[in-house]
């Protein structure tokens, strides 16, 4: 009986079950300590190509797994008929009619009667190669590299040196309109996430000689590309090194983009408040590097990073300057107010309900108080829960695709207010307050400061509902002090007003549009002073 009831509940089988377990070298971490990772880094391939081509094939082999990964295309043919050769390339990168018509064809018909093996690469690329970009190594790590960018390495017989021909012909996006920042009287091209066709869209623009576009490794084994798009002799040389150092600090294994490169780079990591524009634009990007800014554009991302910033560029549009003065003025006083309302009203309806209703109307306070009859949760826990919920349709609406989101974002604000009115879960004053707040929210341009004033405006609320008026104005200035020290790549966030500068801000008034040079004096361009 006993062995029965050991063989039926499987006491003594041994445990089958896949489990990945987590094994701590140095013991199990304290209940506040940090858990120390160790980065197991990739071995650097060292060293230089061998003379032998059999060697080299089973080294480039070994090191891209060719018995399990099968993109790897190794192709066998022999120059002039005499001497054998490789071209490697990788499946989906480069592209093979290429590699057929501009290598492989010339290179049966290319006579190497009399030629010394040493001189054979620079005799094949100078002689056979149709191609436009061509270059001659000895390294095993720029090899690989040139592999699995897309461009096509030709190992010869008999010498230690790799012919790498540009032959990228992978498949990328074409480019369309911008979704996020759409203008109507301004340019409709959008970065893609191909780095050349971005690189492209910024030339196409800036046709000046001293425009640097300047590619290098964003950090990491992934071997990301970035590239720094700046006027030479306008920018600002501090800026542009203060850049790079960060740069250079970068180490991670992750997918890079333009949002992860700011929080690896950036001085304030615990504050909502953008520190990089980002904008799928070309057209704002190529503005900004006029005026001496720098546009940073990072490998698979369709964005720009844009830097340093203010204020001021965070409310402004991208087709500010295309209207009229009169009209840009109008514009730019609308988005304005539209900020300020969705900033400070639910905060300021808040103080003068709870603690100042002296200021309200009796009519005012008639219709708040009969709005609030049935309703049972604090009014300013109504208005939070309100300011949530509208937070929570906006990111609903936002990840469903296409009309779906839309149609989520309409019958849900309707539905659901509705709802919560006949439930008497919500007012409808608060509700009113709520969807003003919101459509003054999305007049404002950059969607990282919609996010951080959301932040902000539930910060206020808070501080309306504990100390009134005077909450909001110790909140506001306890803020106000905090932006006025954080520095944007060394400049005041809140520049042009403090420290004041020559060329003041658009932020309030579109001042007449004048003929000037290259650079605004608040990022200090070379050649001039604040």
């Amino acid at each position: 009986m006993k062995h029965a009831i050991r063989d039926l509940l499987q006491f003594d089988a041994p445990y089958r079950r896949f489990e990945l377990l987590e094994t701590e070298a140095e013991g199990a971490p304290s209940f506040f300590a940090r858990r120390k990772e160790r980065r197991v880094k990739l071995a650097e391939p060292e060293g230089t190509l061998s003379k032998s081509l059999k060697e080299n094939r089973t080294w480039l082999e070994t090191a891209f797994r060719a018995s399990v990964n099968t993109d790897l295309i190794v192709r066998t043919f022999r120059l002039g008929g005499a001497v054998s050769g490789l071209v490697i390339s990788l499946n989906g990168m480069a592209d093979e009619k290429q590699i057929a018509d501009f290598i492989l064809r010339p290179a049966f018909r290319l006579p190497v009667d009399g030629v010394k093996a040493s001189a054979l690469p620079a005799y094949f690329s100078e002689h056979a190669l149709a191609m436009h970009e061509t270059e001659r190594t000895a390294a095993r790590a720029d090899v690989i590299k040139a592999i699995v960018e897309g461009r096509t390495a030709i190992l010869l017989d008999g010498t230690n040196e790799a012919i790498l021909a540009d032959t990228r012909g992978f498949v990328s996006r074409q480019v369309g309109e911008a979704q996020n920042e759409m203008t109507i009287m301004g340019p409709k091209e959008a970065f893609t996430e191909n780095l050349r066709t971005n690189v492209t869209l910024m030339r196409r623009i800036l046709k000046r000689p001293d425009f640097v576009c300047e590619f290098r490794d964003a950090g990491g084994t992934n071997g990301t590309q970035l590239v720094l798009c700046y006027l030479d002799g306008t920018v600002n040389p501090k800026l542009l090194t203060e850049l790079k150092r960060r740069l250079d600090g970068i180490s991670t294994d992750a997918r890079l983009t333009v949002g992860r490169v700011e929080q690896l780079i950036e001085d304030y990591t615990y504050l909502p408040i953008p520190q990089m524009l980002k904008t799928e634009r070309p057209d704002r990007a190529a503005s900004a590097v006029l005026d001496g800014r720098i546009a940073l554009l990072v490998e698979g991302c369709p964005l720009a990073g844009v830097l340093p910033i203010t204020v001021g560029t965070l409310l402004e549009s991208g087709e500010d300057v295309d209207l009229r003065q009169p009209v840009g003025t109008i514009v730019q006083a609308i988005r304005m107010l539209g900020a300020i309302l969705s900033t400070y009203l639910p905060a300021y309806f808040l103080a003068l309900a709870l603690h100042h209703p002296g200021q309200l109307s009796s009519e005012i306070l008639e219709t708040v108080v009969a709005s609030r009859a049935m309703v049972f949760l604090p009014l300013w826990m109504e208005m939070i829960f309100l300011l949530l919920v509208f937070q929570l349709i906006r990111e609903a609406g936002l990840r469903v695709p296409g009309a779906i989101g839309q149609a989520i974002g309409i019958i849900g604000g309707l539905l659901l207010g509705q709802a919560a009115v006949s439930a008497n879960i919500v007012s409808t004053v608060v509700l009113i307050i709520v969807a003003l707040t919101g459509l003054g929210n999305f007049t404002i341009p950059d969607y990282s400061a919609q996010v951080a004033t959301a932040y902000y405006r539930i910060l206020l609320c808070l501080a309306a509902a504990a100390g009134g008026l005077l909450g909001i104005a110790a909140t506001g200035l306890c803020a106000t002090a905090v932006m006025c020290s954080v520095k944007s790549f060394g400049v005041p966030f809140f520049t042009p007003f403090s420290p004041v500068t020559r060329h003041g801000s658009h932020l309030f008034f579109r001042s007449r549009l004048k003929n000037r040079a290259s650079g605004s004096d608040w990022v200090n361009p070379e050649g001039r002073q604040i």
